[in-house]
């Protein structure tokens, strides 16, 4: 458990889905036929992505969230806390409501998604309360924000702005408004694009880049560009050359990484590195939250791709990459590998 009067280097709040991770799929679906996974993975979901990748790299990470009474929850509740180490003392189990289940299928470097859920009882945001003590915060951007992100920011919190999918494709302008206060803002290239009404990545960061201090778009393969107000940066990263075989979670772990390099205080160019070498980790395994890469397998890809080791990478590229060696852990840091993506028994545990 977290200490409490030390507090929070991440916190997060909201809803904790049990995922189910179906890969290596041709194609999706059709009525009336059946298809096969090459394979499966299950692990907790939604906010707890960030969670989890953030607890990975070594930061207190805190969440609130309900969790219901059934078995699903009981291995989210698991997973996060026993195994993963992420403070649930602003979470709450209560009986007689189901857990929010998502079954996420991996298709040509894409997804698509089916969930069931119902809505949770009471207002989840209330579990957090006053006295929030925690250096960041992941806040999901809508027009109405969770009432403690007020107190957290006035106390000195920063806030990273995240953003989903519009289903009504409305792209509503009023979301960005309640970006005042904001650290931070990472959406997609299509999600920025769709919200500053511009044709070009670029021109949405500059858009962006007027509303928070620190403007960031992620756009796949291409890589991440950003413009740090605060320092003046402006930077562009290629994304290293991998392969993806899941991209659950991805945009998470860049988040929580980018939040890392930035509570550390790295250059921006940097920053966004981190952030791509951990979203680049996490796609090359499936399970969603599970894949998120840990310091070990940061090491790992540092000792195969060493300056001295280029392999088939790029050197143009790799350039970009070549600092990680030097802001690896020192000391008796707990080294943490990806875990395994599966129900186990609880003997197994």
């Amino acid at each position: 458990m977290t200490d409490q009067q030390d507090g929070y280097d991440v916190f997060v709040q909201g809803t904790v889905f049990f995922d189910i991770v179906m890969t290596g799929l041709a194609s999706a679906p059709t009525t009336g036929t059946e298809i096969f996974a090459e394979g499966m993975g299950s692990c907790p979901g939604g906010v707890a992505n960030f969670a989890i990748a953030a607890a990975r790299l070594g930061l207190k990470s805190g969440l609130a969230a309900v969790f219901g009474d059934d078995v699903y929850a009981d291995f989210c509740w698991r997973t996060l806390a026993d195994q993963e180490g992420v403070d649930l003392s602003h979470s709450r189990r209560i009986g007689h409501w189901h857990s929010p289940v998502t079954v996420s299928m991996s298709i040509n470097r894409d997804r698509a998604m089916v969930t069931h859920a119902h809505e949770a009882p009471g207002d989840p945001s209330k579990l957090v309360g006053p006295g929030l003590r925690t250096r960041s915060a992941i806040v999901p951007v809508a027009e109405e924000l969770p009432g403690w992100t007020v107190e957290a920011r006035e106390s000195g919190a920063l806030l990273f702005g995240d953003v989903g999918w519009d289903p009504t494709d409305e792209w509503s302008p009023a979301v960005l408004d309640v970006l005042d206060g904001f650290h931070a803002f990472t959406p997609n290239a299509d999600e920025a694009m769709a919200y500053t009404r511009t044709d070009s990545p670029k021109a949405a960061l500059h858009k962006l880049a007027e509303r928070v201090p620190l403007a960031v778009v992620t756009n796949g393969a291409d890589g991440v560009l950003a413009i740090d107000q605060a320092t003046g940066e402006e930077e562009q990263v290629p994304a290293l050359p991998v392969r993806s075989y899941d991209p659950t979670g991805a945009g998470d772990v860049f988040l929580a990484s980018l939040v890392l390099g930035t509570l550390r205080g790295w250059p921006l160019a940097h920053r966004l590195a981190f952030g791509n070498l951990c979203a680049g980790l996490s796609v090359q395994h499936f399970g969603g939250s599970l894949a998120a890469p840990g310091w070990g397998d940061i090491i790992d890809w540092v000792r195969d791709h060493s300056r001295h080791r280029p392999g088939d990478v790029d050197p143009d590229i790799l350039r970009y990459y070549s600092f990680i060696g030097d802001v690896l852990p020192e000391g008796p840091v707990p080294i943490v590998r990806r875990a395994s993506a599966t129900i186990a028994r609880l003997s197994d545990a």
